[in-house]
């Protein structure tokens, strides 16, 4: 018997599939989310041999509203409810906003937020009805202070930031615990894809995905892991923001420079 069902996005790559292969371990069921199907296959045939649960394999895109909409149905359809929800799906893009396409700006706007809110509204009234469920939504160090070259992603984790602190207060009540991850860089192909270099802090995708199912599990609301991110932050707080924006594009800049 399993522990409960586990629905995650962008599970084929990175975080989402180290944190996907934790709950299989765990003995959870799996819904996995992802446009890379032919991944997600290849995952869903190895971890059900491996620890005998069952995984379901959904190919959507999440910057199209409708598909947020599609996962619910379909699973509501098939009489299956959601335990556990894992926001992890996010993109990102590096340059001058007003050079950057505005296509690829919604695109991130669409799955970081608009994607993100759709999911979690539909699957946490449903945890709430039955007094029983956790959501784990992965933002960003970037959450807690704009950034130049990279304007979008970070004002889009701090819209995820902001939105788990409040419902993680509004469900409390009804058995519900939200918890939002605040890492820094991952050793991820994120980086790759929004165009920017890789930090020599990055920690592995193992360990982000470690530190994140500890803190959910643990009921925890806002993580920041590693205490010179946490004294980042706290220090942060005694500057201008001008001064903290200024400093953390001057820092994404140096990342841009690695990758070229």
């Amino acid at each position: 018997m399993t522990k409960g069902r586990v629905l995650i996005t962008g599970a084929s790559s990175g975080l989402g599939l180290e944190l996907t292969k934790l709950f299989a371990k765990d003995g959870y069921d799996l819904i996995l989310v992802a446009r890379n199907v032919v991944k997600l296959e290849q995952v869903k045939i190895e971890l059900e041999l491996a620890y005998k649960i069952d995984i379901i394999v959904l190919d959507k895109d999440l910057s199209l509203k409708n598909s947020c909409i599609e996962i619910y149905d379909e699973l509501k359809n098939r009489n299956i409810a959601v335990d556990i929800l894992v926001n992890n799906a996010g993109l990102g893009s590096f340059g001058l906003f007003h050079e950057t396409e505005l296509s690829k700006l919604l695109e991130i706007t669409a799955v970081n937020i608009d994607a993100l809110t759709i999911l979690t509204r539909l699957f946490c009234r449903d945890m709430a009805k039955r007094k029983s469920g956790k959501i784990l939504n992965i933002a960003s160090i970037g959450a807690f202070q704009g950034s130049a070259f990279i304007a979008a992603y970070y004002a889009s984790k701090a819209y995820v930031l902001s939105l788990s602190e409040a419902i993680a207060n509004e469900l409390k009540d009804y058995g519900v615990s939200v918890t939002v991850f605040c890492p820094g860089p991952i050793k991820t192909n994120f980086h790759k894809a929004a165009g920017k270099g890789m930090s020599n802090t990055a920690i592995s995708a193992e360990k982000a995905a470690s530190l994140a199912y500890s803190a959910l599990r643990g009921g925890k609301t806002v993580v920041i892991p590693g205490a010179g991110l946490k004294m980042m932050i706290f220090g942060a707080r005694f500057l201008p923001r001008r001064v903290v924006v200024y400093l953390a594009g001057k820092l994404q800049k140096i990342q841009k420079q690695q990758k070229g």
